[in-house]
């Protein structure tokens, strides 16, 4: 018998869901060439396959293009506020653990106002999933520089090019010890899946970063890990335990030099693989995760994939167990609280 994510095992008999079973009856409102589409698709495709009933899934999303998400899926469903969709989520798994909580949210809803929510969601451990779509520009209100933003991004609110330095997604998550951290892109559904099911099946906080083009706002903005004749040069894919390889010939690589990587060459200077950088995502350390998020084009490769997958108790677990022990050392009483010493009767 197959588990579902959260480790239940689906009842013996139970209907076979599909795709289907999880589009809702609302019409999908993104410009056409979006890439929340394809998002949106891999994510309806990986749902029936977890084994967990459509009644135990939550998305919950915040304000923005990306935002709408939980309208598109046939599940239980809050589009809240600005940036606390974390909050929410986190109230909503540790008031129902069995539930299978998804947060949806955007480069500008998760990193500008709601960059608090976000890393206490993720240092606590909370065991939801966060994917969040970086398109690298504000998109529900036309196209306003985002956290993420390049410097000197020229925008309608910064016609002179903005003048903030950008976050980086992945260190944010790292620096806030997330015990899975993940990248992928929107062009490559394959591989998007890959990494989802990977954070479906991780038990406590799962940080998905997606590169999302914004066709209208922002086209192109990851050409260089999309565009088919540049991508191998630009992009490193992550796998556990193989050196870090790429380039269109698999000829490039990773290697440490002390404490600093460099690209070099297989076949030159006497290189070869096993002087390569392994990739380790289990390091229980995080430093190793940050180094590769640091990572970007064209000085090196930006990795896609899994950066950090370790285990430790979760928020929600801990929080659980300790109202266990509590309510059996001394079981609550209401009436006893309400007629106590510290309530007051006011006429």
């Amino acid at each position: 018998m197959v588990e579902s994510a959260s480790g239940v095992a689906p009842l013996t008999g139970a209907p076979q869901l599909t795709r289907k079973d999880f589009i809702s009856d609302q019409d999908v409102r993104w410009c056409p060439g979006c890439g929340d589409y394809a998002i949106l698709a891999t994510v309806q495709r990986i749902l029936p396959e977890l084994g967990t009933p459509r009644e135990n899934y939550v998305f919950v999303s915040g304000i923005g293009c990306s935002s709408r998400f939980p309208y598109y899926v046939n599940t239980y469903g809050l589009h809240t506020i600005h940036g606390r969709a974390p909050a929410i989520a986190t109230g909503i798994k540790a008031a129902n653990p069995k539930l299978e909580v998804w947060v949806v949210t955007g480069d500008g809803d998760a990193l500008s106002i709601g960059g608090n929510h976000l890393i206490h969601a993720l240092r606590r451990n909370v065991d939801i999933k966060i994917l969040l779509f970086n398109n690298r520009i504000y998109g529900l209100t036309k196209g306003q520089y985002s956290p993420t933003s390049e410097l000197g991004k020229k925008t309608k609110s910064s016609p002179h090019g903005s003048v903030d330095y950008p976050m980086n997604p992945l260190s944010l998550a790292l620096g806030a010890e997330a015990t899975f951290v993940a990248r992928t892109v929107d062009t490559n559904p394959n591989h998007m899946k890959q990494v989802l099911m990977r954070a479906a099946h991780h038990k406590g906080s799962a940080f998905v970063e997606i590169f999302q083009n914004c066709i209208i706002f922002n086209d192109d903005a990851f050409k260089f890990v999309t565009d088919r004749q540049t991508r191998d040069d630009n992009a490193v894919i992550l796998e556990q335990g193989k050196p870090l390889i790429f380039g269109k010939d698999k000829n490039k690589g990773i290697h440490l030099k002390g404490i600093k990587p460099e690209i070099v060459t297989i076949g030159e200077n006497g290189v070869t693989e096993a002087d390569l950088l392994v990739h380790n995502e289990s390091e229980q350390e995080p430093h190793y995760a940050f180094l590769l998020s640091r990572f970007e084009a064209p000085q090196f490769p930006v990795p896609l994939g899994v950066f950090r997958a370790v285990s430790k108790p979760t928020y929600d677990q801990m929080l659980g167990q300790q109202i266990k022990t509590v309510m059996e050392k001394a079981p609550g009483d209401m009436k006893k609280l309400l007629h106590g010493p510290e309530t007051w009767e006011v006429i």
